[in-house]
């Protein structure tokens, strides 16, 4: 009986061996791995390293990498040679006598700027601000492949703040001019440029990248002389000589001309993040005439003179001499007559813009893009009354 169980007993160990030994096994048996892939053993350390660098390097590459890679060399920077003029006034500006021996000088001086640029054609045209090149006699544009040209001014307008440069060659890379008509607030955009001149230093652009913060910005007025309406607000970064650059999408189409920023009062000329983009819509609206006249066709027709108030009218008006200019003809068969207007009528605004002098009437409407703008609303003071009347503008 003993005998017999100590038997079963070692039957049962036996058996318990063995099925560990199979477990064992089945542990120690290959990985198999996808079809096609190398098995672990075979992979070593340095082709490890660059699977994953390679990975990597992928998840690097976006859409504004790219759109930055393939727009970068059609931008240039812009250095420019001004003629500026200064007047020093007399220290006897007030006294009649001694004026006569010390007037008013007036002298010109050579002064150098730069800017930035962007090459919108293979043919070499190049678009920038007007206020880069403005009485420029000496246009220098500097490509990344570092050669140099000296540009031709093909057409300004100071309203506009826009000028179409061209330099010699041909087969040049370009931005393709897109549609800020259908830009998207919030959409990631690209500045590119020259700022504070470091173009000069590798001949190549620098990059900031942000989002369109706002669109349709009107600024009242002129804003020296210039017009600055439905323009592209951004917090990409633009700083002095950005001006004349290109405000790209992530297409790498060019929807804007870098322009102008808003500082904080702790900073003279850096960004805080408040930039503002000439619309390409609008830029390109005024190509044509850019490059086949020279300038802007802004003529028109009113059949309106005025002039400023003198002592004597203001007095039977009752009102200050500063207080609007006076219409002293009114022509026939013209806008003026059929808005209604009459001699002796006081246009104090335009447009709603306060009108003080002439001067002020003519920066108004030096500030009119007649392809936008047909008509005008003049509020004007006749016989004790204010009252507004359209007036109609034509070619």
């Amino acid at each position: 009986m003993r005998k017999t169980v100590l038997i079963q007993m070692a039957i049962l160990l036996l058996v318990c061996f063995c099925i560990n030994c199979s477990n064992k096994k089945e542990q120690l048996e290959p990985l198999t791995l996808n079809a096609g892939a190398p098995a672990i053993a075979d992979v070593s350390l340095e082709d490890d390293g660059q699977i994953i660098d390679d990975g990597i390097s992928q998840t690097r590459q976006n859409a504004i990498t790219r759109a930055v890679t393939n727009i970068s060399p059609a931008v240039v920077g812009i250095n420019v040679v001004q003629i500026r003029r200064y007047v020093q006034r007399s220290p006897f500006e007030d006294d009649p006598f001694w004026r006569y021996f010390y007037p008013r000088r007036e002298f010109e001086q050579r002064v150098k700027g730069l800017g930035s640029g962007f090459i919108i054609s293979p043919e070499g045209y190049i678009l920038t601000n007007e206020h880069v090149v403005h009485e420029a006699v000496k246009i220098v544009v500097t490509t990344t492949d570092g050669k140099q040209y000296e540009a031709d001014s093909i057409g300004e307008d100071a309203t506009y703040d826009v000028a179409l440069l061209k330099i010699e060659g041909k087969d040049f890379p370009y931005i393709p001019l897109g549609n800020s008509d259908d830009i998207i607030i919030g959409e990631w955009v690209i500045a590119l440029g020259n700022p504070f001149g470091l173009f000069d230093v590798s001949s190549k652009p620098t990059v900031t990248v942000g989002v369109v913060s706002a669109t349709g910005m009107n600024f009242g007025g002129a804003i020296e002389g210039r017009s600055y309406q439905d323009m592209i607000q951004t917090d990409a970064s633009i700083n002095g000589g950005n001006s004349g650059g290109p405000l790209v999408n992530s297409l790498g189409h060019c929807i804007g001309i870098n322009t102008f920023i808003f500082t904080g009062s702790n900073y003279s000329d850096g960004s805080i993040g408040i930039g503002f983009a000439l619309p390409i819509s609008r830029v390109k609206s005024i190509l044509p005439d850019l490059k086949n006249i020279g300038r802007v066709d802004r003529s028109f027709s009113t059949g309106l003179e005025v002039e400023n108030l003198n002592r004597l009218e203001a007095m039977m008006l009752g009102i200050s001499r500063r207080d609007g200019v006076i219409v002293t003809r009114i022509a026939r068969r013209s806008p003026a007559q059929d808005a209604g207007l009459e001699e002796g009528d006081v246009i104090v605004a335009i447009d709603d813009e306060r009108v003080h002098s002439t001067t002020d009437v003519q920066k108004i409407i030096n500030s009119l893009d007649i392809r936008e703008k047909q008509q005008l609303k003049l509020t004007i003071y006749r016989k004790g009354k204010l009252q507004e009347v359209e007036l109609k503008l034509e070619k």
